[in-house]
């Protein structure tokens, strides 16, 4: 029942807010070219009030077919979910963007969601290994954030970007052993070991980042951005191109990242054995896979893949470590592992879902939008919210997350 008053929500705020809103007699202008394709698409003009009434009777009629399929017992195929975010946030964008001067850009739009989500999708999936394992990882806060310091301190050390890159999963996978060494060897309860690691990476990075890299910037704390690696022909693809091909090699790394885990954890051997220990440890002990020491390796290798996340909050966007610059990512990340289902592919849909909606209040400020930019910027964190509460729908973690192992 949940997707129909969902869907009834979306169809409700756009006929009484979209559509009263709109003048009659004005047009809004859609950008999707950059410039760099070689294939140029003009700006789209679109009559505001026109599309806004179209988009919010696909909003109605989805509605009306989410209740239809609820009421026959059948479920709802997820392109519905897919097309009413599309209509609703495209009659969001008509409607701000009505009558306005300036056009909105697509490709800055989509580029920026896809920046802003990569440190969230390395989070998540760090967080979808360790508890896959029957471990909560609530120190992705920290791995981020150690990991982002790792990286900028020895890039800017080395003079080399790359070499930062290296170093930033070795931080991530450091906070991981410290992690795993309380919660696996000591049955430490995992969310108090997570909280107290988050506050000492804080702590730790704070200090180190008002002595040794305040002290000399210029050796320790120098911007070294990663160069940008556009791939021929693709990343001469209109509007997909330059978002998806003219990226990092951290963004690639975040598409062989999300296929490998998908395939690892669903068609492997090592999957199956991961997600043995993480449902029924003690059947997996049965049959002879080690326990703890798979939960060991586990989370010290999702801790490296938070590192990378890191990583990108530095070399990756071309910028010097600032204090506490991962900013409660690590936490977004762990609603979008929630919200995924604890599900790779899944996670890094929720996490692209927050990319957007923050990146969305950065390009709506800039073209001067009369909704206020603090209400975009405060929607991950309300999505979050939403999400560990259960109200994206019923989630069920790992049967053993959590929970220490003692053969007996």
């Amino acid at each position: 029942m949940k997707p129909t008053v969902v869907y009834a929500l979306a169809a409700l705020v756009s006929l009484l807010v979209f559509v009263p809103g709109t003048p009659s007699d004005v047009q809004t202008v859609f950008q999707f070219g950059s410039g760099r394709e070689f294939i140029r698409i003009p700006n789209l003009p679109v009559p505001s009030l026109v599309t806004i009434v179209l988009l919010t009777v696909v909003l109605a009629g989805a509605a009306v077919w989410a209740f239809l399929r609820h009421r026959a017992r059948r479920p709802l195929n997820a392109w519905w979910h897919v097309l009413v975010g599309v209509a609703f946030i495209t009659a969001f964008l008509t409607y701000v963007g009505a009558g306005r001067s300036s056009v909105i850009p697509m490709v800055s739009l989509l580029a920026g969601a896809l920046a802003l989500s990569v440190p969230l999708v390395f989070g998540s999936m760090s967080g979808v290994i360790c508890e896959r394992s029957g471990v909560i990882n609530i120190a992705i806060e920290g791995q981020l954030l150690f990991g982002a310091f790792a990286a900028a301190l020895v890039a800017s050390a080395a003079g080399s970007g790359w070499v930062g890159l290296l170093a930033a999963p070795v931080a991530g996978a450091a906070v991981g052993a410290l992690l795993a060494w309380f919660a696996v060897a000591y049955r430490v309860n995992q969310i108090i070991v997570g909280v107290v690691l988050n506050t000492l990476i804080i702590g730790l990075t704070g200090f180190l980042f008002s002595t040794l890299m305040s002290d000399n910037k210029a050796l320790w704390n120098t911007r070294m951005p990663l160069p940008r690696l556009p791939i021929p022909v693709l990343s001469e693809i209109p509007v997909v191109g330059p978002v998806l091909f003219n990226q990092t090699i951290l963004v690639y790394l975040v598409y062989v990242l999300v296929a490998v885990l998908q395939f690892m954890l669903f068609r492997s051997r090592w999957g199956l054995r991961t997600r043995a220990v993480g449902e029924h440890p003690k059947a997996a002990d049965t049959v002879g896979i080690k326990v703890n020491t798979r939960r060991v390796l586990n989370v010290i290798l999702g801790g490296a893949v938070a590192g990378l996340g890191g990583a990108f909050l530095t070399v990756g966007s071309g910028l010097a470590f600032g204090r506490e610059m991962s900013a409660g990512q690590g936490y977004i990340a762990l609603a979008a592992m929630i919200l995924g289902k604890w599900n790779p592919k899944l996670a890094v849909l929720a996490a692209l879902l927050f990319g957007f909606s923050k990146n969305l209040g950065n390009v709506l400020s800039t073209i001067g939008s009369g909704v206020p930019s603090e209400l975009l910027l405060m929607l991950p964190y309300v999505i979050t919210i939403f999400a560990v509460a259960g109200f994206v729908g019923r989630v069920r973690p790992p049967a053993a997350n959590g929970t220490p192992y003692t053969k007996s």
